[in-house]
């Protein structure tokens, strides 16, 4: 048994970041041809799609703001006419920003959270997935986070965010699975990426000894978690919360 994605496309927002680099070249190994978003770093786009295209797949690099919804339509656009119309979605991309406490956090960091956990959700979902329902099959595989479980102090916004996330994906995965299309959640916690690995900073003490499994997780552990629910292995699996994190994080039942 292995994950086959061959003859899939797959279109990843937040490609050339940290973890969705990853993600990227993870599905395009198990087979998919990748769409690879990106809203600033065009060269990383280009140099993934070099990669992916090695690969023996086919890959583009498209621009938008995940904010905006009249951005993601026009992406959506250039997408199917350039390189056909996605079967997986992988929504990656987040904004970044400084974590503080409640009461010294910008209030523009919730809105900013807002926008980029749940409204860019809303518009993948609202330019993508008619077409999914069209053909009878879909994978939607959303990027969540431990810390929308632990609500640890001073994550708020983003905890607020991912929280809102979490209720907007539960509801289309019941709207949807009847057109066989599933919508599943991916939490990590704090990931080993490229950036730990040049910096020699993968050891962590203080938050190692709270995971169970005594160390982080890398970006691989994520993509493979993500390429398996993109997969048909996962066909029957939906709406769940899975949290990929060495345990420090157990959903309750």
């Amino acid at each position: 048994m292995n994950i086959n994605l061959t003859g899939k496309k797959a279109i990843v927002t937040g490609g050339t970041g940290q973890l969705g680099r990853c993600i990227v070249r993870s599905l395009a190994e198990c087979g998919a041809d990748v769409a690879i978003h990106y809203l600033r770093n065009k060269e990383k786009a280009e140099e993934l799609v070099a990669e992916v295209k090695a690969m023996g797949r086919n890959a583009g690099a498209f621009q938008a703001d995940i904010t905006s919804e009249k951005s993601i339509y026009a992406m959506r656009d250039k997408v199917y006419e350039e390189y056909g119309k996605p079967d997986i979605i992988i929504n990656n991309a987040v904004i970044q920003y400084s974590w503080k406490s409640v009461l010294e956090q910008d209030p523009s960091d919730y809105i900013s959270q807002f926008e980029s956990c749940v409204m860019h959700n809303v518009y993948m979902n609202k330019a993508f997935v008619p077409h999914l329902i069209e053909q009878h099959y879909g994978r939607i595989v959303v990027m969540n986070t431990e810390c929308s479980a632990l609500s640890d102090a001073g994550v708020s916004a983003y905890v607020a965010g991912k929280r809102g996330l979490d209720g907007l994906v539960r509801c289309l995965a019941k709207e949807i699975g009847k057109h066989n299309i599933t919508v599943n959640q991916v939490a990590p916690g704090w990931t080993i990426s490229e950036k730990d690995r040049d910096d020699h900073s993968e050891v962590q003490p203080d938050y190692d000894k709270t995971v169970p499994m005594g160390h982080r997780g890398t970006d691989q552990d994520i993509a493979n978690m993500v390429c398996f629910l993109a997969s048909d292995l996962a066909a029957f699996t939906t709406g769940t919360y899975i949290p990929v994190c060495g345990g420090r994080v157990m959903p309750g039942i």
